[in-house]
């Protein structure tokens, strides 16, 4: 029963997924952050079309989110002069090697999905079926230089993340019985190959962790000198920064921006913080991405601001606590550190993942020190495995 669940068409999971907000490669980092806010989304989908692409048609070649943008404000090429960085091209951005993004036909197997996955793929590229473009939409599309939709052969696309194809196996989880309930332990799922920086460090020494977790979807974890949990800094989190974010990576410590980024109005005694020492660091440009955004919302979905009596990460007796969401409701940009033990079961994680919308779950001793994550990528490599990693003709 599982193995024909695997062999399901991706179609299946695409039924009311919206058309991607695109930009073109070309087009330059600032006007792929005006399509992106005015996307409201989280992500847009980078294209080469024509020539570009080698073959004359429109393929997706990336995304790109905020965190993309925030870390490379901090690249040290741009430290210096970060608005010349805003008019780079789109393409600068892009991680190299292996793309992170792939094309899939909606026919392909769930199977074929959690195979590109494995193979490093972020987000799957779908053809949204029986949709045709009208002459008005493309007069529209054709006036705009950056934001625009690509298409091929007529088709708008979607894409499938990680999440959603985690979340379309929860839902079907007793086709897989009893593998649910075997522990992540028994399972071999914990990576142990975790990144981890201490409270009181710059979170700048954390830079190459912050550019692999973006690549890898996973999280560094901040920790005490015990190397206990104290909370974690992840990618998607700064997705739902604005440029300031920058400046506070190259001036706090790590869990000083743990605070700073779970503020949606960061206090003014922070934030002068943040410009003081940029100053001391001679870096006057990011001095500038400070006045030109913190007057606006770190995030855009909320307007709430921290006070020094309502730091995440500290109790009131000025000991460290794992951070842990207050009242207000900062959805998806909280720096909670999400955890379990190598006794959970695997649809525990599962369920706590997609509850809490994080992309790498921890995993604690039983001194509560850290040991290792569970991603959502490790969890579809053990649904791969019923299959015995073989694609299954759709007949058999």
């Amino acid at each position: 029963m599982a193995v024909r669940f695997l062999n399901e068409e991706v179609s299946e999971l695409c039924l009311g997924k919206p058309e991607l907000t695109c930009v073109s490669a070309t087009a330059t980092i600032n006007d792929a952050l005006t399509a992106l806010k005015k996307s409201g989304d989280t992500h847009v989908s980078v294209w080469v079309c024509g020539g570009e692409s080698g073959n004359g048609s429109c393929v997706c070649v990336g995304k790109l989110c905020m965190a993309d943008v925030i870390l490379f404000l901090c690249r040290e090429e741009n430290l210096t002069d970060p608005f010349r960085a805003f008019e780079a091209p789109v393409s600068e951005i892009l991680p190299k090697g292996s793309p992170i993004v792939r094309h899939l036909e909606p026919n392909s197997s769930l199977l074929d999905a959690i195979d590109c996955i494995l193979e490093g793929t972020q987000n799957l590229v779908i053809p949204i079926q029986n949709h045709h473009t009208t002459n008005s939409r493309n007069k529209f599309l054709n006036k705009q230089p950056a934001s625009y939709c690509a298409r091929h052969n007529g088709h708008k696309y979607c894409w499938l993340t990680q999440e959603d194809i985690l979340r379309f196996l929860l839902n079907s989880i007793g086709a897989f019985s009893p593998l649910p309930t075997f522990t992540i332990d028994s399972l071999n799922v914990i990576n142990h190959d975790i990144m981890t920086v201490t409270y009181n460090e710059p979170a700048s020494s954390a830079l190459a962790h912050f550019y692999r977790s973006l690549t890898e979807q996973t999280s560094v974890a901040v920790v005490d000198e015990e190397n206990r949990l104290i909370g974690e800094i992840s990618p998607f989190a700064l997705a739902y920064c604005n440029e300031t974010a920058a400046g506070a990576i190259m001036a706090l410590s790590a869990m000083d921006l743990i605070t700073y980024i779970e503020c949606a109005r960061p206090p003014e005694d922070m934030v002068n913080l943040v410009k003081m020492r940029l100053q001391e660091k001679n870096l006057g440009g990011m001095v500038e991405i400070m006045d030109e955004f913190s007057h606006t919302p770190l995030f855009s979905s909320s307007s709430s601001s921290c006070s020094s009596d309502d730091e995440p990460g500290s109790d009131r007796n000025g000991g460290m606590s794992k951070v842990r969401g207050s009242s207000r409701n900062y959805s998806m940009r909280r720096s909670e550190a999400i955890v379990c033990s190598p006794g959970s079961s695997l649809v525990a994680v599962m369920i706590q993942a997609l509850a809490h919308r994080v992309s790498c779950v921890w995993v604690e001793d039983e001194d509560h020190t850290v040991v290792g994550t569970v991603t959502f990528a490790g969890i579809l490599k053990v649904f791969g495995s019923v299959a015995g990693g073989r694609r299954l003709s759709r007949d058999g």
